[in-house]
């Protein structure tokens, strides 16, 4: 599914335009990567949250050379499926 057809989908069940649809979703998905960009969990009970994972500094291999590199740490987001979504996806 793309975000035009989660709009369509969106718009035709609540009878509001799909512009304003659009609008309230952008609005939404803008907000969700600030909060977790800030180190903010954003959590929807039973679809699940959205936070922030640390991946600490390694020791990697260039491919071609076979020398070793120094990757440096970084910061990941991440979600994790809630109860009632992963129900959903088993059944």
């Amino acid at each position: 599914m793309k975000k035009a057809d989660l709009v369509n989908q969106i718009a035709e069940s609540t009878n509001l335009s799909k512009v304003n649809v659009k609008r309230v979703i952008d609005a939404a998905i803008k907000h969700i990567m600030e909060a977790v960009s800030n180190g903010e969990k954003v959590s929807f009970v039973g679809f699940g949250t959205f936070g922030v994972s640390n991946r600490a500094q390694r020791t990697g291999r260039n491919p071609r050379t076979g020398e070793k590199i120094t990757i440096k740490s970084s910061k990941l987001p991440k979600f994790k499926c809630g109860r009632i979504f992963k129900e959903m996806v088993n059944k």
